[in-house]
């Protein structure tokens, strides 16, 4: 039998050029290369610019299947841009650096390649603590962020609550599947409620979704901090947590938790019937938030300037 996902990534491809949102390899520096998906700007140059939204992936798959539906969606009223981060999808480097600081400066340089000045960011579980690190580092690159089930860092403490909660060992035995059936339970564990999927869907994704298991053991392994090592940063940025309601891997009370430390400016919405992967598991649902929320921040920014 074919490979289910061998068919359907050229259909995606397909379709995101069909949006106008195509492919493109930056270099970030010499030896280190991303794959950015990037939609068009402006139809005619007496429109104005789109704002430029930038959609930062999770673990569990490369930045075009994981915000497919979102880019899809938004791709006429912004400039999208969807990175595979390093070691996902086209993205590689030499160096042996594997920290979040470094995706974030990753990230960074290629957006800036594409002439991106002023973005918002759209950051899912791992994308969404690049996300938060970008922020912190790059205030004038970004000025808005959107974070989904994610943490601004990943401390011992609130990584052995997860595991605990979801019943696993280590995220690489979680996140890098050995077999079909830990592909099947790292879904069962994402979704608020895991359709009946035939199980080549899960063998398929096994054969194609988990290359580069060395370097993205020692990705999950940098991103696991010591607590007494975090110190509370101040955005100056706004932040808007979407949230799925029924997340059992950072739930509504680490989302809470998140809000309180981040202050009043802060926003934080759920989705009722969604866990952690609540942009796949109930897209029309959290396009509609996200389309709001981005028009909301859109406004506030131009009222400013």
């Amino acid at each position: 039998m074919v490979n289910f996902f061998a068919v359907y990534r050229p259909l995606l491809r397909g379709l995101m050029r069909l949006a106008g949102v195509k492919p493109q390899m930056v270099e970030i520096e010499p030896g280190t290369v991303m794959n950015f998906w990037v939609g068009n700007d402006a139809s005619n140059k007496a429109s104005k610019p789109k704002p430029a939204v930038v959609f930062l992936h999770g673990f569990g798959a490369d930045g075009i299947m994981t915000w497919q539906f979102q880019a899809l969606a938004l791709a006429r009223k912004y400039r999208v841009f969807v990175p595979d981060l390093v070691f996902f999808g086209g993205s590689l480097t030499d160096k042996s650096e594997r920290s979040l600081k470094f995706q974030a400066e990753c990230v960074a340089k290629g957006l800036r390649k594409l002439g991106v000045e002023r973005c918002t960011l759209v950051g899912l579980s791992y994308g969404g603590m690049v996300g938060f690190k970008m922020a912190d580092m790059f205030p004038d690159l970004v000025e808005s962020l959107v974070v989904t089930c994610s943490v601004m860092a990943l401390t011992e403490s609130i990584s052995a609550a997860s595991l605990e909660r979801i019943g696993i060992k280590s995220w690489p035995e979680y996140l890098l599947p050995d077999s079909v059936k830990g592909v099947e339970l790292l879904f069962d564990i994402a979704t608020y409620k895991l359709p009946n999927i035939p199980n080549f869907i899960y063998k398929h994704y096994f054969e194609v979704m988990f290359d580069n298991r060395k370097e993205k053991v020692e990705l999950l392994k940098a991103l696991v901090i010591d607590g007494k090592d975090i110190t509370l940063t101040h955005y100056p940025q706004r932040v808007h947590l979407l949230w799925g309601g029924n997340d059992i891997i950072y739930t509504m009370e680490v989302a809470n938790n998140i809000k309180r430390q981040l202050g009043n400016r802060t926003r934080l919405q759920h989705i009722e019937k969604a866990g952690h992967l609540v942009q796949m598991e109930r897209p029309f649902v959290y396009n509609k938030r996200l389309k709001e929320i981005l028009s909301t921040l859109w406004e506030d920014g131009h009222k400013k300037q």
